[in-house]
């Protein structure tokens, strides 16, 4: 099962979670990105995510079918939120369950990395004395 969302409201990890609970799973990986408060040493006040979202959508399931067959996961999960978000919030969770452990964390490393360099999604931090647009990725 593959369940991918995008949305203004905040994220659930219990959600995400349930979403890939199995009896068979021998490893359930669940990664939560949260929003810190500096980048390069400069004080992070907010960050603001917007994206196109039907092909967000799209590469977000993309990622998740590869995950499904590379791994030979049971469940994907892909979480990310878009809008104005404050520090601690959580923009982003994955989760994935498959029989082994092994395959549960390299999947859902994979997702996450996968996810930071193909998805439209675009970020942008705030800082106390400006702001810039950035990958969505560190």
């Amino acid at each position: 099962m593959i369940d991918i969302q995008l949305s203004e409201h905040p994220l659930a990890e219990k959600a995400c979670y349930d979403a890939v609970s199995d009896p068979s799973a021998g490893g359930m990986v669940v990664f939560v990105g949260t929003v810190r408060n500096q980048t390069k040493g400069k004080k992070v006040v907010r960050l603001e995510f917007e994206s196109f979202v039907p092909m967000a959508k799209k590469e977000m399931l993309k990622i998740a079918e590869y995950v499904s067959h590379q791994w030979d996961t049971l469940h994907v999960s892909i979480h990310h939120r878009v809008g104005s978000l404050e520090v601690g919030e959580v923009p982003v969770i994955i989760a994935v369950s498959a029989p082994h452990r092994k395959a549960a964390f390299e999947a859902c490393q994979y997702a996450i990395d996968t996810l930071k360099e193909t998805v439209p999604i675009w970020k942008k931090e705030i800082f106390e004395d400006g702001e810039v647009w950035v990958a969505a990725h560190p």
